[in-house]
């Protein structure tokens, strides 16, 4: 099982205040050892939104709204992918985590759909398309 692990933001990310040498070095540490450990598979830290855009959809129509965005309990600071075994495993991997902010923080865990979820949905046709797709996309990050 996938699962995306999402760091909330706070003011604070949202302000563009970068961690700390003390907490990047600790989270250095935490994802060797989710690597050495087989777990993770990508992590990254995100922007502050204010050089986000959103685009909402309405039917037919698009439109673009630009960063900040007020909510900031509702935006992400980072996330990882992961592979674990259950959800269990991924809760006791996330309570191992350096908080990733000086304040609370949450982080919310989520299972990524696999092609097998969507059941009959998912044809042999389209089956194919993705795993071409996935193919092509690691592909094209080994040339970069």
């Amino acid at each position: 099982m996938r699962f995306m692990i999402l760091i909330k933001a706070t003011k604070d990310s949202e302000a563009g205040v970068m961690p700390s040498e003390q907490l990047l070095t600790e989270m250095g540490n935490f994802n060797e050892e989710l690597v050495k450990a087989g777990i993770m598979q990508a992590g990254e830290g995100l922007h502050p939104s204010s050089k986000a855009a959103r685009v909402r959809f309405s039917g037919a129509n698009r439109t673009v709204i630009d960063g900040p965005f007020a909510e900031t309990k509702e935006l992400i600071a980072g996330f990882w992918i992961w592979k674990c075994e259950s959800l269990n495993e991924a809760i006791e991997w996330v309570k191992r985590c350096p908080n990733p902010h000086p304040d609370t923080t949450e982080v919310e865990i989520r299972q990524i759909f696999e092609m097998e979820d969507f059941g009959a949905a998912m044809t042999p046709e389209l089956c194919e398309q993705e795993d071409r797709l996935r193919a092509q996309t690691e592909e094209l990050a080994k040339k970069k």
